[in-house]
């Protein structure tokens, strides 16, 4: 049986581009040699994309020159379509938010995760947000404004803030992930200064109504039929799960599973799989919640389409302590890849009657069914 040709593509233009670095690393080296080849592509800070051997230099490649994977790696003169799939590792804007997705739908090529719509909702806040609020999904009381409103009248924007939500406030860019531009804000200092911090990053910006909660994540798994993993709960080293606390410190704890009763396990599952179906997922994606230490309220926080896959990363390792190891979690991602490009292959792309169907004349009413 011959194996399949597979490419990893990481890097990308976006403040997530170290993080998708280290992703790569480790999807790179799960693939079975005996089953796949493997070649790495690499989008550049600069948008350039490379192959082969300048796209293993991006992954602090040894001596050589070139990455280990367990695959063997295919020439760079290789095009795109000579592979079988391609899995994006791509984090943030200009690759998580449905932009290669959409390059990849044009070639026709099959690839791991969501499609254009799934992943451009994830990517931003506010869109995701009203998606929820219009499934009728539990979620905090938030706001948005544009980067354009809070500069040009940044006073009037905060009295506005103020009058509708309470502090602690968290403040987000819209468009952006790993915790990049986030900050907490306990008064109107704080806020302005986390207002400019968000606005580095992003034109659209998400205020949230800050609670005392624990931070409870599940991984879900599938395309029309998913599954989700059993819960796991980040104990962060800092005050929330911020960039630091995910990818340079040691000190952030990850309990798997989390502490819960069976009742808040199986709800946390629900909605987990519930929120994915709601922005049309496939392939995989990570659903973060918040749960209230005094109510016991569990609101739905974000859903990251295109999770960490690093050595710590949560996503793997809740489907690991699910009993779907990580190298046979990436098979599954493969195989799901592939499915659902077979299922849009059905998809007719020229218009004919059906068999025996008469087209009725313009002057003619017709029947509602």
């Amino acid at each position: 049986m011959s194996k399949l040709r597979v490419g990893v593509l990481f890097g990308g233009r976006s403040g997530e581009h170290e993080v998708s670095l280290r992703s790569a690393r480790s999807v790179a080296a799960a693939f079975d040699p005996a089953r796949y080849d493997v070649a790495l592509l690499a989008i550049d800070k600069q948008g350039r994309w490379l192959a082969g051997e300048e796209a293993a230099g991006l992954l602090a490649a040894p001596v050589s020159g070139q990455v280990t994977t367990s695959g063997s790696l295919i020439p760079r003169t290789e095009s795109l379509r000579s592979l079988d799939v391609i899995f994006p590792v791509l984090h943030g804007p200009l690759g998580e938010d449905g932009t290669v997705q959409g390059l990849l739908e044009l070639a026709n090529i099959p690839y791991v995760g969501c499609g254009v719509t799934a992943s451009a909702v994830g990517m931003d806040k506010a869109m995701c947000k009203a998606v929820f609020a219009a499934h009728g999904l539990p979620q905090v009381p938030w706001l948005t404004l544009k980067r354009q409103r809070w500069q040009a009248a940044p006073d009037a924007t905060l009295e506005a803030i103020e009058r509708q939500l309470p502090y602690p406030l968290f403040v987000k860019p819209a468009n952006l992930g790993s915790s990049v531009g986030i900050s907490k804000a306990v008064g109107r200092a704080s806020l302005r200064q986390a207002l400019d911090e968000a606005a580095r990053y992003d034109r659209k910006l998400v205020v949230e109504q800050g609670i005392d909660a624990r931070e409870i994540e599940v991984s879900v798994l599938g395309n029309d039929d998913p599954a989700a993993s059993l819960p796991g709960e980040v104990i962060p080293s800092r005050e929330f799960y911020d960039y630091t606390a995910k990818y340079i410190d040691d000190d952030s704890r990850l309990l798997i599973p989390a502490p819960l009763s069976a009742e808040q396990t199986a709800e946390v599952r629900r909605l987990a799989v519930a929120a994915f179906l709601a922005i049309d997922g496939a392939g995989l994606a990570r659903v973060d919640f918040l749960l209230d230490r005094q109510s016991g309220q569990l609101y739905l926080n974000e859903v990251n389409t295109l999770p960490g896959f690093t050595s710590i990363s949560m996503y793997p390792k809740l489907w690991a302590a699910s009993g779907l190891p990580f190298e046979s979690l990436v098979d599954r991602l493969i195989e799901l890849a592939l499915e659902r490009h077979q299922d849009k292959s059905r998809n007719e792309t020229s218009f004919s009657q059906p068999n025996g169907a008469q087209a009725g004349r313009r002057d003619e009413p017709q029947q509602d069914v």
